[in-house]
């Protein structure tokens, strides 16, 4: 075997090699965040968002037009 071709087979296990590294010390930085927790709502949170929400939509029926392309 020629030692050009030798060389190259080093250098394409070192490349593969550096990439699997960068790749697992990547995996490993995300890993090390705590996951943060779901904001969580109360039932009255709720209701009271569901509320305005369906204030709002009373409002808008309420100003569209009667004869509207709907």
């Amino acid at each position: 075997m020629p030692k050009k071709v030798t060389w190259r087979m080093g250098q394409k296990h070192g490349v593969i090699a550096t990439g699997i590294g960068m790749l697992l010390l990547a995996t490993g930085g995300c890993a090390g965040q705590a996951p943060k927790p779901a904001p969580t709502m109360t039932q009255d949170q709720v209701r009271e968002h569901a509320d305005k929400t369906f204030d709002k939509l009373k409002q808008e029926e309420k100003n569209r037009p009667v004869g509207g392309p709907y």
